[in-house]
């Protein structure tokens, strides 16, 4: 490898080891890479006030077909990572919202983050 591409190199492998431990949840909550994927774009959505829903999540056709994104909710479901929540007045729109587990992990990432922003400084 050459001299000027070396630290690029050690920095993108530092960044692969900080995401083995950031990605580390509480025992049994472990997701594969398409549950990831899937709980960030319904948490992102809730973030920005826009909760997802059911419906929304199983036409993420990026994501898997439908029948895939349904499993994948109710996994998450099991997991305790995700809920269902009925708006007021229309009991068929069903979304999804993050569960309190949810937000301590992406709480723990975030510290996480932060703490190698200060060590990096």
């Amino acid at each position: 490898m050459e001299q000027s591409t070396r630290p690029l190199a050690a920095a993108y492998l530092r960044f692969l080891q900080l995401a083995r431990v950031v990605q580390a949840l509480p025992e049994g909550a472990e997701m594969d890479a398409n549950e990831s994927a899937l709980l960030e774009a319904v948490v992102l959505r809730w973030y920005e006030q826009k909760p997802m829903t059911v419906r929304e999540a199983i036409g993420l056709a990026q994501l898997g077909s439908p029948a895939t994104l349904h499993k994948r909710i109710t996994r998450l479901r099991d997991k305790d990572l995700l809920d269902t929540m009925n708006q007021d007045g229309d009991r068929r729109a069903k979304f999804l919202i993050p569960t309190a587990r949810t937000l301590e992990y992406f709480s723990h990432l975030g510290k996480t983050l932060q703490n190698v922003q200060i060590a990096a400084a």
